[in-house]
């Protein structure tokens, strides 16, 4: 069990380190600390930076050493499962079920990281296609691109993290890891993990700390790379620090999702309830905007409020629990206000809506006026929006009609549909009979306009996190 009175430290170099500057880590469903994390000074977080540096100095460990470490971390990680369940139905809310989901995943994480350890390596370059270099030989190399930063968010405070760790480490790199302040104890977790499995010391440090810490991570220009899944406002921040330096970046999204009349509606209602309420909609891609072919609205609306009125909201605790709390009061808050408003504004509240605390009873809404907050910005709260169109090309230019472009779906059985779809869809990932919301971890998984730029999935994101050389034997 979780021991409030133990302050959770910082991991440098290899050695787990407390500060007298400790921050509280509230229990999202009872409000109450649970937990007391270490803080990072900046002088820590420099030296940290330094030390991973110099590890990178010294040679990383050869390939198939990297492989067995996060071999090594997949087999162990099952005994870990309890603790880091526990740990994330505290902090980040989530249900019994969803926790022992991102550990599982976590797991594959791993392996699919190991395997890209294994064989991550350049490719030939045919010259015998450029007349005079026939006789070249010319291959490419990928070495290690140097530190990297990882910033990670509190909504996936243990798999996301790893799809920037497990990746970085297998390509060579050494990782400083800031996690979420709202969900570090998982972090911590996954280093012992990572430390008893083998990882060498200089190769993964983690920090903790406020919006402060992470200025201070983002002037010291040791750090190569940057990794970051959060908000656009604070990739924009990001970026401008990071001026010639390579980053990818997860940001924001309003997913969409399309459902044609002639799709199979006991496969996509289930789904679309799934993929919109779990994690109390805190998922970038979580179903927000669902439009629905005028002949299938009505079944759709009626199948989506049945769901809805199953997934039992309260503590995540109970094993009854579907949706749990949302991460902070003040983001309930907002959720609450922003369903309030769009029904002050017309819209009409068919399930759900009603804050208790921390959470929000799973809401489905129509008639939403284009204006309104739950339908022109990201909720992150267990809401659906449903819209009625006539035309494909209408819900097309209406998903495509946002700032953002991470990931969309489109339930249809007409290959002429699907086909404009894929060609269509300004998204960085599109699904076909599939919500939004669908991710297997072995994919390359990111977005397009202001959802950010670069992939993840762990061979995708370790090329991400190299250099490639060109080597060249010439006659």
């Amino acid at each position: 069990m979780t021991d409030p009175n133990r302050p959770y430290p910082l991991l440098i170099n290899g050695e787990w380190i407390e500060t007298p500057e400790r921050f509280p880590v509230l229990d999202k469903f009872s409000g109450e600390a649970f937990a007391h994390v270490c803080q990072a000074s900046p002088e820590l977080a420099d030296r940290a930076i330094e030390l991973a540096a110099a590890a990178l100095d010294a040679g990383p460990p050869p390939p198939h050493a990297r492989a067995e470490v996060l071999y090594a971390a997949s087999r162990l990680i099952e005994g870990y499962r309890e603790r880091l369940v526990e740990a994330m139905v505290s902090e980040a809310g989530f249900t019994t079920i969803d926790a022992g989901t991102e550990v599982s995943r976590a797991k594959l994480t791993l392996e699919l990281s190991a395997e890209t350890a294994k064989y991550f390596a350049g490719h030939v370059v045919p010259f015998g296609a450029h007349p005079g270099s026939e006789n070249r030989i010319g291959f490419t190399v990928r070495d290690p691109i140097g530190v990297v930063c990882a910033i990670t968010p509190f909504n996936s405070p243990l798999n996301t993290v790893l799809h920037k760790v497990g990746p970085s480490f297998a390509a060579g790199n050494p990782t400083l890891l800031k996690p979420s302040s709202l969900t570090p104890v998982t972090a911590n977790i996954m280093g012992e993990l990572l430390v008893e499995a083998g990882m060498p010391a200089g190769f993964l440090h983690i920090v903790h700390g406020p919006g402060a810490l992470g200025e201070t991570l983002l002037k010291n220009q040791t750090v190569a790379f940057y990794t970051f899944t959060g908000s656009t406002r604070v990739g924009r921040i990001i970026q401008s620090h990071a001026g010639l330096r390579r980053t990818q970046m997860e940001l924001g999204s309003i997913a969409s999702t399309i459902v044609c009349e002639d799709a199979d509606l006991s496969v996509a209602i289930p789904k679309i309830a799934n993929a919109g309420l779990r994690k109390a909609g805190q998922v970038c891609t979580s179903v927000q905007r669902l439009y629905v072919q005028d002949s299938v609205y009505d079944e759709v609306l009626e199948g989506l409020v049945k769901a809805a009125g199953t997934l039992v909201a309260g503590d995540p605790r109970n094993s009854e629990t579907k949706v749990g709390p949302l991460i902070s009061l003040e983001a309930a808050k907002r959720g609450e206000e922003w369903i309030k408003s769009a029904v002050a504004a017309g819209a009409t509240l068919r399930c759900g809506g009603t804050r208790n605390g921390r959470v929000i009873e799973p809401a489905i809404l129509t008639d939403v006026p284009e204006t309104e907050h739950a339908w022109c910005n990201e909720a992150f709260a267990p809401l659906i929006v449903l819209r009625r169109f006539s035309d494909f090309e209408e819900a097309i230019n209406g998903a495509n009609d946002t700032p953002f472009g991470l990931a969309a779906g489109v339930f249809t059985s007409d290959m002429q549909r699907a086909m404009i779809a894929i060609k269509r869809l300004r998204f960085g990932t599109v699904q076909i009979n599939e919500t939004s919301s669908a991710r297997a971890d072995v994919m390359p998984f990111g977005g397009v306009k202001e959802s950010g730029f670069g992939k993840e999935g762990p061979s995708y994101a370790a090329e991400e996190m190299s250099i490639e050389r060109l080597i060249v034997l010439n006659p």
